[in-house]
């Protein structure tokens, strides 16, 4: 830059050198460039010519890469925070609707004890043991449309998982008042952040003894509620959050032979493309 405080961008000019000594000339009596002598000056820079540079050009440059750079943290920082809100909200519902189900489960629970209190009467009412078991029908109907909305949070608010694939959760087992009749549910659900459809084979085995001398019976050999094409060794499943045996709200029926002792029940799942999941549960007359 020179002493008058221009800044100088040097490009070739037109072939007028006259002129370009005379614009040279003209500088040097106001600024010493690059120190030299005018008339050595007129000699190299013939042929040249001065511009000014554009400043408010680079103010603009300059200040477009601040905001640029500021910019960026705060969008970074906004969308951790929406995500933290939205995170907010479905542990909100989570927990909201884990308390239904809990007290779904509580009622449940106290019509069959009430049940089994009328049922040992002599007095008991079939109009009144009847409206029992519509009760109990509707809430297990309720129940299960709880969970599988719950087991829908339960793989929202748990996406990172390090287990994925399935999850054998219950085999309820529920006495009725004839004897060697039960009632049962099976519930199947997914963990993990996977939203593929999980489908397998079941192969689910009552454990006893019979006259003394032990003995396993398959499922399919106790019950006329399970899925279509299902076998001794196999029983068919698929579905996307939560799948019960029998499905719908309804339970299914299972009829020990006579002289046959439960100990446990045994479940083996084969998933198609992931691990084979097993699980053992303690036979209960409940």
């Amino acid at each position: 830059m020179a002493a008058g405080g221009v800044g100088l961008i040097i490009g070739s000019s037109s072939n007028d050198s006259e002129a370009s000594d005379a614009r040279l000339f003209h500088l040097c009596d106001f600024t010493a460039f690059q120190r030299l002598p005018c008339a050595r000056a007129s000699t190299l820079m013939t042929g040249w010519e001065v511009r000014p540079s554009n400043r408010a050009q680079e103010r603009r440059l300059r200040v477009a890469l601040v905001v640029l750079l500021i910019a960026l943290p705060l969008a970074f920082y906004a969308g951790n925070w929406w995500q933290a809100r939205a995170n907010q909200g479905q542990a909100q519902a989570f927990t909201a609707m884990q308390g239904q189900v809990e007290e779904q489960a509580r009622e449940l629970d106290e019509l069959r004890q009430r049940m089994a209190v009328l049922s040992s009467g002599e007095q008991l009412a079939q109009q009144s043991n009847e409206q029992s078991r519509q009760t109990i029908k509707l809430l297990e109907e309720q129940n299960f449309k709880q969970q599988q909305e719950l087991a829908f949070y339960k793989g929202v608010l748990a996406p990172d998982s390090k287990v994925n694939g399935l999850l054998i959760r219950s085999f309820d087992i529920h006495a009725t008042e004839t004897p060697g009749l039960y009632r049962f549910k099976l519930m199947l659900s997914r963990i993990g952040k996977d939203d593929k459809p999980l489908q397998g084979r079941l192969n689910v085995q009552l454990e006893g003894s019979l006259n003394g001398k032990a003995k396993n019976l398959p499922l399919s050999q106790l019950s006329g509620d399970l899925p279509d094409g299902s076998t001794d060794k196999a029983i068919p499943f698929a579905f996307k959050h939560l799948q019960a045996i029998p499905d719908g709200g309804r339970l299914g029926e299972l009829r020990i032979p006579e002289g046959f002792a439960p100990k446990r029940i045994r479940i083996k799942a084969d998933v198609e493309g992931g691990k084979a999941v097993e699980r053992q549960i303690e036979w209960t007359d409940g």
